[in-house]
């Protein structure tokens, strides 16, 4: 069997920071080939010598038979790249999107239109609306049909369903199985171990390094404890009190005749864990800015910490914490900068910011690290940073938008400790997650669908009530019911 992609003992610095340390694999022509590994690993970086957007200190490496420094113009015509954040332009529509890049490898939509019809026929009907206001899902797939419009032979994806719902991530997925058949060969990073499953061979790489090639079944049995943490308990949690936090009453937000959010109410109880689930477009992140302040609702009433969110929204604000899904934080700042420039933001006497912050310091084990520019450290540590900042002023209510999108699972576990700690401390965590087993984390999960709660209740409850093994098979039933698409 021939070899698509050809690497050889690759290392590449930054700095005193080594990156990858002599490399070597081989991926056949028309397999699925997954690069896995914790973050920092080195996958980013080997993803971009391979589309030869840098280039390596050591080692050679080949794609599709080209050298990829001596043939990095053959090459560029060949292979397409997804990166794992939405790289089209936001504020051209989808038609545009398409034919600025058919344009730039010097075809037309036309001449691809075969080759991507089983998937840019499913966002056809929306061509006329700008990207940036298509739901994650859609955007999936608008960013696959620009990667693939010139025919590739090779398929670059570099985590390209981080922050996409279960249901889109599955139809992703079926898509390229499909490619499989034309004979392309695809390169594919991913933290979802469902995806992980669905490749031919992995490499998993370590600290720059390979450290072990084969079948995804070996690879993920030989680094379990890298891809299978033990389970999290939840141990010394404060008892959830009957005070409600959060009281929401037949919530609508609508944008002209759509409604994002349609007719919702529910209460969150102070020191819960309440899980705020729904597919890409349910109404979710619109939802979470209501009650979050930063939007007002249409019609209805609801309540976060006793504040109206109509008219008090920012007293809202001075009483809650808020983590989006894009990393919020300054990063041409220091750890410990960051630290203390959000104690400030929040109002925090001098003396306990300081305080705090040596103590924040020692409890994510980043003493040694609070000098370090916060750019230069890993996705994992950008997370539980963030996370730390959020409550650094000990708020009444967290809200948490799908925070560990694209992070290992034991950076994961160790995301949801602070998770446990803080609700321990009675902060009531109010969380998005498209990660079905920190879904089981939760006390309580509402599911929304097209704008509106269809299911909420405890994990066991919902599992019980959908006769379902697991919360990934209730999400996955409740989700395929939706009406709507491409909002």
């Amino acid at each position: 069997m021939s070899h698509a992609i050809e690497v050889n003992h690759i290392s590449k610095s930054y700095g005193k920071v080594l990156a990858l340390k002599d490399v070597s694999f081989s991926v056949n022509k028309g397999e699925i080939f997954g690069l896995i590994g914790p973050d920092g690993a080195g996958k980013t970086s080997m993803f971009r010598i391979m589309a030869t957007l840098i280039l390596q200190d050591k080692g050679t490496a080949t794609v599709d038979g080209y050298d990829v420094v001596k043939g990095m113009k053959d090459i560029r015509k060949r292979v397409g790249y997804m990166p794992g954040k939405f790289s089209l332009y936001q504020d051209l529509t989808v038609e545009e999107n398409l034919k600025f890049f058919a344009t730039l490898f010097g075809t037309t939509i036309e001449q691809g239109y075969d080759y991507i019809r089983a998937i840019y026929s499913q966002i056809e009907p929306f061509k006329d609306r700008k990207a940036g206001a298509l739901s994650g899902g859609m955007k999936q797939k608008l960013a696959l049909s620009c990667a693939l419009v010139h025919q590739p032979s090779v398929l670059f994806l570099d985590e390209p369903t981080t922050g996409v719902d279960p249901v889109s991530r599955k139809e992703f997925w079926e898509m390229l199985q499909i490619l499989l058949e034309r004979d392309i060969t695809i390169v594919a990073a991913t933290p979802y171990l469902d995806e992980v499953r669905q490749c031919r061979r992995v490499a998993f790489l370590d600290h720059g390094e390979v450290r072990g090639i084969d079948t995804p079944e070996i690879i993920l049995d030989r680094f379990r404890d890298v891809f299978n943490p033990p389970a999290i308990e939840k141990s010394n949690a404060m008892e959830v009190k009957d005070e409600n936090v959060i009281e929401v009453e037949h919530l609508v937000k609508a944008f002209g005749t759509f409604h994002a959010v349609d007719d919702i109410s529910f209460t969150v109880r102070r020191g819960e864990i309440f899980g705020f689930l729904g597919a890409n477009g349910a109404g979710k992140t619109t939802a979470m800015h209501i009650l979050t302040g930063l939007n007002q609702p249409t019609s209805g009433h609801g309540k976060v910490a006793g504040f109206d969110v109509s008219k008090e929204y920012e007293q809202i604000k001075k009483h809650i914490g808020y983590m989006s899904q894009k990393f919020s934080l300054y990063e041409d700042l220091t750890i410990a900068e960051n630290i203390r420039l959000f104690g400030g933001i929040y109002g925090m006497k001098d003396s306990d910011i300081k305080r705090k912050t040596d103590e924040l310091l020692e409890q994510l084990n980043f003493s040694e690290h609070k000098n370090d520019i916060v750019a230069s450290i890993p996705l994992g540590w950008k997370q539980k940073l963030a996370f730390s900042v959020s409550i650094f002023h000990e708020p009444e209510v967290v809200f948490l938008d799908e925070p560990t999108g694209g992070v290992d699972p034991a950076t994961r576990g160790q995301f949801w400790e602070l998770i446990y700690a803080a609700a321990a401390r009675g902060i009531t965590v109010f969380v998005t997650t498209h990660y079905m087993d920190e879904a089981e984390y939760c006390d309580r999960i509402s599911i929304m669908v097209d704008g509106k709660i269809k299911a909420m209740g405890s994990p066991a409850e919902l599992k019980k009530t959908y006769g379902k093994p697991d919360m990934d098979g209730v999400f996955t039933y409740l989700a395929r019911q939706a009406t709507r698409s491409g909002d």
